[in-house]
Order: C-alpha cells, then structure tokens, then sequence
C-alpha cells in the first residue's frame, strides 16, 4: 500500500525520480493519483523533496481547503526507519552545502520553523507529527492544519519542507524533569523549544506554486 502510494503521488506532481518508477507501473499508479481541485479558490502547493547527495526520497502536495485548512499529503522512500521530525521552514533554500554548525547537518539554508506570531515552539505554524517510515523505508502521511494558508509560504524568502534524523518531542517535556533528574522545575530547555530535539536535517524541498 505503501509503494502504490508513493507511485500514485509521484506521477500526481508530474515527476518521476530516475531508475525509481518503471513505467508500466507509472501509468497504473496515475489511475490511483489523488484527486485534487485546481480552482483558483483552492490553491496548492508541491515539494520535490531531496536528500544532500540530491537524490529524490519524496513528494509534497498541499492543498487550501474551503475550511481554510491546509492538507499536506507527502510521500517518501529510503529513508531510516522510525519517526522523523518533519516541518514547514521558513526559507524556500535548499541547499546540501549549507552546514548547520550545531548539528553538522545540511540544508541550513531553510532556517528556521517557519512561524505566524506567536514565536514559541508550541505555536510554530509549521509544526507537523511525526513522519513514521516503515521498516522498507517507505513512509507516507496526510495532515490538515489551520495554521497555515497555502499562500503564506509564499512570502518574500518562501519556504521548503523539511525532515530530521530523529522525531520531534513537541516540546513534550513535563517540567519536573531536567538532565540533573527530577524534581526541578526546569522544563524544556532552548534546543527543545526551538526544534523539539529533532536533530540534523536529512531532506529537504523548495515549496513551489502548483502552475
């Protein structure tokens, strides 16, 4: 279910990753693509998410609802297994080269969360769960959000989407605990705050206008 997921996403955006989708299977999954509105009241968004040897891993496809809402859909393979920290950042810049000194992981570039005021980790706008990756290394997820609109990714600097090594914590941290050991009262620390724990980013994918 998995890989005919990731099939029917891929050919859905109109990109296939070389070497990855056969094309026999390719016009089967188009069969299976999601079905998605593209009236001008309902704008949308896609990724074409790469890792930092610049191969493709993955799909984004965002779409504004008539609620307001925001549904991501996204699809990924070769990835490790487990749960990733998976975000909106607020630079629309991808670049492998561009090393995070604190973490030495690419993709710098992106920045931050990217964030609609309040700035606090709870109340990052894009802020998602947790991408779980299955044992084959495929993974997929659909998510609705209010806290965003489509067309606010597209402010002056844009935005990417981007996913981490190890799964956000969400700030999840009851206060009695600390690294010294309960009780203390301390609470989240800055690192936590700012990223939920999530560690280096391993992919990454400019946010673009669906045309």
């Amino acid at each position: 279910m998995l890989h005919r997921t990731f099939l029917a996403l891929t050919v859905a955006l109109g990109t296939v990753a070389a070497g990855t989708v056969p094309a026999a299977q390719a016009d089967q999954a188009a069969s299976r693509a999601p079905q998605i509105s593209q009236s001008s009241e309902a704008p949308s968004a896609r990724a074409v998410i790469k890792n930092a040897a610049g191969k493709n891993i993955g799909f984004l496809r965002i779409d504004q609802q008539a609620d307001e809402k925001s549904k991501l859909m996204v699809a990924v393979i070769g990835l490790r297994a487990g749960y990733h920290g998976f975000h909106v950042h607020a630079k629309g810049v991808c670049d492998p080269k561009a090393v995070d000194p604190a973490t030495g992981s690419p993709f710098s570039s992106a920045g931050p969360h990217f964030t609609i005021p309040p700035v606090t980790h709870s109340g990052h706008s894009g802020d998602l769960p947790n991408l779980l990756v299955a044992a084959d290394g495929t993974g997929e997820a659909t998510v609705v959000t209010d806290r965003f609109r489509v067309g606010q990714l597209f402010d002056r600097d844009g935005s990417s989407i981007v996913i981490h090594a190890m799964p956000d914590n969400h700030s999840n941290i009851p206060e009695r605990y600390s690294h010294q050991g309960p009780p203390s009262g301390v609470g989240p620390d800055a690192e936590t705050l700012k990223a939920g724990d999530s560690g280096g980013r391993v992919a990454c994918g400019v946010i673009t206008k669906d045309q």
